[in-house]
């Protein structure tokens, strides 16, 4: 399959580390804005992650003391206001790509926030799967405050899931920025660390995910965005053909010969 490792992106950071993919956003001078072309590119490469077997997790850093201040105001919303409809839906479809491409790239996300993620920084951090910030990380889903909707890149339908529907209406209505202490006391962050520790903390997780059964994350993956329109009777029947399809692999025969050795498994995500 795809080797992640060939990958060479231009418009933003990009090492492999420990069998991880490590991705900061590089305009650190302007909060690490996006283009168009860094959009493009972010989608493009996690649709390549979902073929690459030696990437077993991603994490997102951010970069000078920010993770990212959205849709740059120069280079994305100037020329937006002069678009026609057909480009600027085009435009709209290609974003929402990125948040459904991070869904379904079968690797657990990690997000590791610091000073601003608002805009488009916030839906990046929304969409990955765990997230880590510090105590000083100002979240805001601003839409609002620049005479748009709030439903912007899957966020009426993802943040309310993770948050609740009132907090989750709240901050898309308003556009104010939600703190760190908030997004952990909500569950939006899953810890809070000091700013020396953050990217460690963050690498560390995102080690720790791919050394795991990556097959079996990818599984569990997929099974927490398509039980979203499950019944129950139909998630539990899913979960029972998943389950056993990881029990097919030599993973479990690993955890088990290990547990019987009093070992501890190791993983090869297969």
């Amino acid at each position: 399959m795809n080797a992640a490792s060939k990958q060479n992106p231009k418009h933003f950071l990009w090492r492999i580390e420990h069998n991880v993919a490590v991705i900061r956003l590089n305009r650190p001078d302007r909060k690490n804005p996006l283009t168009f072309e860094s959009y493009t590119e972010l989608r493009d490469t996690f649709r390549e992650l979902r073929y690459a077997d030696d990437i077993g997790a991603v994490v997102f850093l951010p970069n000078g003391g920010n993770f990212s201040s959205g849709g740059d105001v120069h280079d994305i919303i100037g020329p937006l206001v002069a678009m026609e409809m057909k480009q600027l839906l085009a435009f709209t479809r290609m974003t929402g790509d990125l948040v459904k491409a991070m869904l379904s790239c079968g690797k657990p996300i990690a997000c590791a926030v610091d000073g601003v993620a608002v805009g488009a920084g916030a839906i990046l951090a929304m969409a990955s799967d765990l997230r880590i910030a510090t105590p000083e990380a100002q979240t805001a889903f601003l839409f609002s405050r620049v005479g748009l909707a709030g439903c912007d890149m899957g966020a009426c339908a993802i943040l309310p899931r993770i948050i609740g529907h009132g907090r989750a209406a709240e901050l898309l209505y308003t556009g104010r920025t939600m703190t760190a202490q908030e997004g952990e006391r909500w569950g939006f962050f899953n810890k809070l660390v000091p700013a020396a520790e953050l990217e460690q903390e963050a690498l560390a997780l995102a080690r720790r995910l791919a050394s795991g059964p990556t097959f079996a994350h990818d599984i569990t993956k997929t099974q927490l965005n398509q039980e979203w329109s499950m019944s129950l009777d139909q998630a539990i029947e899913a979960e029972a053909q998943a389950q056993a399809i990881c029990m097919q692999t030599k993973d479990f025969e690993r955890a088990y010969r290990a547990f019987v050795a009093k070992g501890k498994p190791v993983f090869e995500g297969n």
